[in-house]
């Protein structure tokens, strides 16, 4: 009889991982625990997991887990596990990158849209029983520049050009790309800020990008331009960009992610003037258990063969 693999769902819903796991042909090759996401292993279940799937895990497990020799995190962003104290050196770790290429697009269009033209203007007047003309400003012919060009990057590149906007951005190790009119190396970001009308943040939280949009790197971009976050909080000096915005430094900011969610009540970006937060909604999709367990389960079926995973973490870059 051969042996079966022990593997760990550690997630609330895992219906769709089990049909995925299934689908691939694989259940006859493993044996599924499965875990809601505020219980904690057994020690039988530590003693025999090999294979992991989980948002994040706290600290003192996976040094536990003596068998452990692949995790998947079900994110994108994976710096919560780098920041694990006992994370094995030999661990091999993928994340779930790729797996919001139909969401957030749509949603960083829709917030383009939103601060370009009046309607959310059109709604207060609305309720006032006011009407007010006015006119609202093309994206046709500005400029778009996104720092952190990857795969969520491209496509809305791809979407913004066929609105006619010019689109320009960084990327670790620049090449041509599909939409997009300049793809330049990090090191140049200044330029992208100084040319664009929108910039959006696209960006891994790593050591490098830590506050990269500060004082300075504000003061470089146009008066009229919009800053839009959908990368990670810690992209961002909260209290450089709050007082850039209240000077008119910039025209103003649409957040989608933030150092800490839920964004405290106290924080002065719910309160400051052009500064528009999202409660992180970019990336979530109502069937994204699908995206990413079909990532897992290819990934399992090479962990299984011996073969290279897909979507591996460089733990020097961060991502």
């Amino acid at each position: 009889m051969t042996r079966r693999t022990h593997i760990l769902l550690w997630t609330d819903s895992t219906a769709a991982y089990v049909d995925a796991i299934k689908a691939a042909g694989l259940a006859e090759r493993v044996v599924i625990d499965s875990l809601s996401r505020k219980a904690k292993p057994s020690e039988e279940q530590m003693a025999r997991t090999e294979a992991l799937m989980a948002y994040v895990v706290p600290p003192g497990v996976l040094s536990a887990m003596p068998k452990l020799r692949w995790a998947q995190a079900m994110t994108a962003g994976v710096e919560s596990w780098l920041a694990l104290p006992d994370l094995p050196a030999g661990l091999s770790l993928t994340c779930a990158r790729g797996t919001h290429e139909e969401s957030m697009p749509e949603n960083i269009l829709g917030a383009l849209l939103y601060v370009a033209k009046p309607y959310a203007a059109a709604v207060e007047n609305q309720k006032r029983g006011k009407w007010v003309q006015t006119v609202a400003q093309p994206l046709t012919g500005k400029t778009l520049g996104i720092l952190g060009l990857g795969a969520i990057g491209q496509r809305v590149a791809r979407l913004a050009a066929a609105l006619g906007m010019r689109v320009i951005g960084t990327r670790r190790r620049p090449e041509a790309m599909v939409g997009v009119a300049q793809v330049l190396p990090a090191e140049r970001t200044p330029e992208v800020l100084a040319q664009s009308d929108f910039v959006l943040l696209l960006l891994p939280a790593t050591p490098q990008t830590e506050n990269l949009i500060d004082a300075e790197r504000l003061r470089m971009m146009k008066p009229g331009a919009w800053l839009l976050n959908f990368g990670r909080g810690q992209l961002i000096n909260d209290d450089d960009l709050v007082a850039a915005v209240k000077a008119k430094t910039i025209a103003g900011a649409l957040l989608d992610v933030y150092r800490q969610e839920p964004l405290p009540a106290d924080h002065a970006f719910w309160s400051t003037e052009g500064i528009i937060v999202l409660p992180h909604i970019g990336g979530p999709h109502p069937q994204r258990d699908r995206f990413v367990a079909r990532l897992f389960a290819e990934n399992l079926g090479r962990f299984l063969d011996g073969k290279p995973l897909k979507e591996v973490v460089d733990r020097k870059a961060g991502y």
